[in-house]
């Protein structure tokens, strides 16, 4: 379960300081790449991928060279350790579907990363269309000794916009795997891409309204980008998508928190991709600046993470 602690010094819930007041250290995710595939891609649902999903599955590629997920993690808490101080470590599955597979393989692959030492945690990323009884009893199992997120790719609570950008799966695959899984009590982080083609912040904030009413615990945010090799990337360089500035998307981003429950961890709110993938926006890529400008436009408003959403329950 998700421990509800108060907010510091920023106006919504930020997952470091979640992680530090949970452990009493600093804590570092690392993202791992387990070679699995995803339905999307197979050819049971589609090929391919997203729209914008690149070879490596929004990953880090790391299979390649590191097939391991021990070595993977041992790399990881080096460098992560050295840069941060980090003292403890979330093994996070992140590149394609990973509840995607044989349950032993599953077991193995995740057993495998709790092994490391001072891996206190798993992020699990996944689709709400690869869940099953039996993984989601085996991570309910490990959370009894070990901090466990289940992180779904969602993107847009509009039909229409699943369909365009080729997600292969449905809204109400989303809705009946967030009840199956919180039957277990684990917590869950959702992914939501803001600037979607056809999507303008009316819609933006339908999907916000419509995850405030639902039982998650997380929520990670970022903006529509291209990555080489992508069907994206062909729609871009036609003309047929226009990318959010950074202003709109400080502006989304912000109005989008004021709808979420003021005790969702904000795990992330920007994007981070490879420079050697990508293409646009430029801006993308200056993280630190996009996170100073939301702190600005929060201190400006004096708003801050469920004022909207509290407001609506009060109504």
């Amino acid at each position: 379960m998700v421990h509800f602690l108060p907010m510091k010094k920023t106006p919504y819930r930020t997952y470091q300081s979640y992680l530090t007041d949970l452990f009493g250290c600093r804590v570092q995710k690392i993202s791992l790449d387990a070679g699995m595939t995803c339905p999307n891609r197979d050819g049971t649902k589609g090929r391919g991928g997203c729209v914008y999903c690149d070879a490596r599955g929004s990953g880090t590629g790391a299979y390649v060279r590191l097939p391991a997920i021990r070595d993977q993690l041992l790399q990881g808490k080096q460098f992560l350790g050295q840069r941060y101080g980090a003292k403890r470590f979330i093994a996070y599955f992140q590149s394609f579907s990973n509840t995607y597979g044989p349950l032993e393989k599953l077991k193995a692959l995740y057993l495998e990363a709790l092994s490391v030492e001072d891996v206190v945690g798993l992020s699990i990323g996944t689709r709400p269309d690869c869940i099953s009884s039996e993984i989601l009893d085996f991570l309910a199992e490990l959370q009894g000794s070990t901090l466990v997120w289940v992180e779904y790719g969602l993107q847009s609570f509009q039909p229409q916009t699943l369909q365009l950008i080729k997600r292969g799966h449905r809204v109400e695959d989303f809705s009946r795997a967030v009840a199956e899984t919180r039957k277990r009590n684990l917590n869950i982080c959702v992914h939501v891409i803001l600037g979607l083609p056809g999507e303008g912040l009316e819609e933006c904030l339908l999907t916000a309204k419509r995850l405030g009413e639902l039982d998650i615990q997380g929520l990670k945010l970022h903006s529509l980008y291209v990555n080489r090799g992508t069907l994206l990337e062909t729609w871009y360089r036609g003309g047929k998508v226009q990318l959010l500035t950074q202003d709109q998307y400080v502006d989304w981003t912000c109005r989008f928190l004021e709808y979420c429950p003021s005790h969702w961890i904000i795990q992330r709110l920007t994007g981070d991709p490879n420079p050697d993938q990508f293409i646009a926006p430029e801006w993308t890529l200056k993280k630190q600046d996009t996170l100073k400008k939301i702190q600005e436009w929060f201190d400006k408003t004096g708003s801050f993470q469920g004022a909207r959403h509290e407001a609506r329950g009060r109504a």
